[in-house]
């Protein structure tokens, strides 16, 4: 956990205002850029001292062998990391010689600025040389959410004390060296110097590298352009070789005078391209960034987020840490996937290799949601992403002696990169998430033709692989046997209740999908027959319920399993799996992450206000949140049960994260799905929201903290605000024509003729429930 104050609380940016060393690989990842595309981390412009390097390409990484101690038929062979690429933000000082170091000589002061408004990072510092000189220099990063492929950097040296000689060496640099982050030597020999040189070029104020990748067969080109302004004494060379490019830029510089140098930096990419046209990609992407200039590029981050925080912006009065918390979380989760454009949303987004780079279901359980209401086209993409791996997914089926489509736990390309199989390939519920996300984002913008064109592939091959590894017993019930859920320490279980009710779900919204797509439908060879056997199935699935206690069953027979010795498990015993064998984890009482809970959230037409109530008690003890997903989950629930300080508790979690390094593994990267969960928090949770056939429906509550939240969400081509205050809801129409929604189980009809208020339902008073010994959130006082 951070230890000291690292970071300002303001509205609309997040401050550094002092460098700290101790938490440099954290502040790394806070402070990365990214447009889904290419990715930067915050490092500091001279590149030493670092804590990880990190400059990405959505979807570049290599290959290695996986380990087994014993191989088994069905095993993935190969797995998948995200390399570091060509590093273009690097840009060296020389001051008389002495190399800007924030080690040596004296640092005076430093800042560092995310922009949440302007998408850009800002760096003012000033130092003194082990030599007694005093320099200025100030620095502006961009990545551009206009221009995919492009970064940017506006670098500043100014002299304060005395007649200064300037060196700035801006680079192009492949291969750099990095800490090892994994034990497998097999994973850090694929991982050293990973890029094979093919072109390097320099000219002028440009530069270019060509490299590919030793094993997975991909190539990546790079190309920088320059303005330089300074005295007219100011001299410029260029060089290159295999593996760095530089630009050396050489003045002497009077107080009160300044060096600048704008670097413009262009990427380019493909599995399949030949040298040539990855070169003229880089290069046309850099002549689109020289043509719009520093400025231009500026301005153009600028419109293009004032756009999204005009209709995702979310508004909290009584709270302004978490307040400022909701906009660093919306901001990088636009990062992650503003630009993907059909490319997988990893885990960590782009701000650090953390999980290898991979994405997993939490993308669409978690993100897709918020980038539905926010920035639906980025949805989209998504799932065409998913749909163009389902070449891999059908394999992966047919190797399982399943049909359909079984898609990857953790994959980049979309094959299986999981090695452990239990957590990997029994998480079979990774197909119902897509096909929840599918539905979820036709339900909210009546896009048809996605719909039509990718929508019904992705339900059908998913509707089939439920059909297939289900099977009706002698009663005619569905049962889906051996599967993980969500909680990873419940593995090979049966009949998982969230697996079997979003598998529902699925069922049923394939066979709908085909009957308004009978064209569609007819194509992937979906018949009637078919599709009354998925109709069979949903009506069937079995749903485990203990009825002694009276609460649903996280998988069937889980209630019967001994429960986790909590009493005796320590605090730095968490979390378990590092300390415990799976084995054990797997036969007792004891849960990783929300699971059963998490349903009662995405499938709430199954339960009704007591059940929820009671299994929220039930599971809230078990649940050690030894994954960073669980506390949005929770905490929406929570909230809905009315258990309103213990869901802000949990708001505070989700939200703070990163901020406060909860995990202790920030420096990996971003937890962009709990970040993502803080809007879930706030709008599911204190908002209320649900989907209930094709309605908007909102339920608010808040707790005493807050004295006001305020959000818009996008439904169907129209903008809705909610406003939320301790007695009433506010519902204005910002865009479209008449809204029917419900509020608190009544229909209300929000139109352009003025705001809808209604007053807020009483909230049921239930004895606070249990959380496992040490494991309580903390309290958000």
């Amino acid at each position: 956990m951070i230890s000291h104050p690292s970071f300002e609380v303001e509205p609309w940016c997040l401050r550094e205002s002092s460098l700290h060393l101790d938490v440099l690989e954290q502040s790394e990842s806070v402070f990365a850029l990214s447009n889904g595309h290419v990715g930067w981390r915050g490092n500091l412009d001279e590149g030493e001292p670092h804590g990880l390097p990190g400059s990405y390409l959505n979807g570049v990484h290599e290959v290695h062998p996986l380990p087994y101690a014993e191989a088994g038929y069905g095993f993935p062979e190969s797995g998948q990391t995200v390399i570091n690429v060509t590093n273009g933000k690097i840009i060296r000082l020389f001051v008389d010689d002495e190399p800007f170091d924030v080690r040596y000589g004296r640092l005076r002061s430093h800042e560092r600025v995310l922009d949440l408004r302007g998408g850009f990072l800002r760096r003012t510092c000033e130092w003194t040389s082990p030599a007694g000189t005093t320099v200025r220099v100030r620095s502006t990063r961009l990545i551009s959410l206009t221009q995919r492929s492009v970064a940017a950097v506006a670098y500043e040296v100014e002299p304060l004390d005395a007649k200064v000689r300037i060196v700035v060496q801006s680079e192009l640099v492949a291969n750099e060296q990095l800490p090892e982050t994994t034990g497998d030597p097999r994973v850090s020999a694929v991982l050293e110097s990973p890029l094979l040189p093919e072109e390097h070029y320099a000219h002028g104020m440009r530069m270019r590298l060509l490299h590919c990748t030793r094993h997975s067969g991909l190539r990546v080109g790079v190309a920088a352009d320059h303005i330089v302004q300074g005295p007219s004494s100011t001299q410029c060379a260029s060089e290159s070789s295999a593996h760095i490019g530089r630009l050396t830029v050489t003045s002497e510089l009077e107080p009160g005078e300044t060096l600048r140098l704008e670097k413009f930096v262009a990427y380019g990419w493909s599995g399949v391209r030949s040298r040539p046209a990855v070169r003229d990609q880089a290069e046309a992407a850099l002549a689109g960034a020289r043509s719009t200039g520093w400025q231009g590029l500026l301005d153009e981050q600028r419109g293009y987020l004032d756009e999204f925080w005009a209709r995702a912006d979310v508004e909290i009065d009584g709270d302004e840490e978490i307040q400022q918390a909701v906009r660093f979380a919306l901001f990088h989760v636009l990062q992650a996937g503003a630009r993907a454009e059909q490319r997988a949303i990893p885990s960590k987004g782009l701000t650090g290799s953390g999980y290898d780079g991979h994405s997993f279901w939490d993308t669409e359980g978690f993100v897709l949601p918020l980038l539905t209401h926010n920035a639906p086209h980025a949805v989209a993409d998504a799932l065409r992403w998913r749909q163009s791996t389902l070449p891999a997914a059908r394999d992966r089926a047919r190797q399982l002696g399943l049909k359909g489509a079984a898609f990857p736990w953790r994959t980049i390309d979309g094959s299986e990169c999981s090695g452990y199989w239990p957590a990997g390939t029994a998480a079979f519920h990774v197909n119902a998430d897509i096909a929840y996300a599918v539905t979820r984002y036709v339900a909210v913008t009546d896009d048809e033709e996605f719909e039509r064109e990718t929508g019904v592939e992705l339900l059908v091959e998913t509707a089939r692989l439920w059909h297939s590894l289900g099977h009706h017993d002698t009663h005619g019930r569905f049962h889906i046997d051996g599967v993980t859920g969500p909680d990873e320490y419940s593995a090979i279980a049966n009949d998982n209740l969230y697996t079997n009710l979003l598998a529902q779900l699925n069922l049923r919204a394939a066979a709908n999908a085909v009957e308004r797509h009978e064209k569609q439908g007819a194509a992937l060879g979906v018949d009637e027959e078919e599709t009354a056997a998925w109709r069979d199935a949903a009506e069937a699935i079995t749903l485990p319920y203990n009825s002694t206690l009276h609460v649903h069953e996280q998988s069937a027979g889980f209630t019967r399993h001994q429960m986790w010795d909590f009493a005796r498990t320590r605090a730095d015993q968490y979390p378990l799996m590092l300390h415990f064998p799976y084995f054990d984890l797997y036969r007792k009482q004891v849960v990783k992450q929300a699971d059963l809970v998490f349903a009662m959230f995405l499938r709430g037409d199954a339960f009704d206000e007591e059940q929820k109530a009671r299994n929220f008690e039930y599971y809230e003890p078990l649940t050690v949140r030894d994954s960073s997903l669980s506390a949005c989950v929770q905490g929406v629930i929570a909230a809905e049960v009315g258990h309103l300080k213990l869901a802000y508790d949990y708001l505070s979690e989700a939200a703070l994260m990163d901020l406060y390094d909860l995990e202790n593994n920030t420096r990996d990267g971003l937890h962009i799905a709990s970040l993502a969960g803080t809007w879930l928090t706030l709008v599911a949770g204190f908002g209320g929201m649900r989907h209930r056939d094709g309605t908007l429906c909102f339920t608010p509550r808040l707790p005493d903290r807050l004295r006001r939240l305020a959000f818009t969400v996008h439904v169907r081509g129209q903008l809705l605000r909610v406003e939320i205050t301790g007695s009433s809801a506010t519902y204005s129409l910002l865009e479209g024509g008449p809204l029917e929604i419900q509020h608190c189980g009544q229909s209300v009809t929000v139109s352009d003729k003025g705001p809808q208020t209604r007053p807020l339902s009483p909230v049921t008073t239930r004895p606070a429930p249990q959380q496992p010994p040490g494991r309580r959130p903390r309290r958000r006082e």
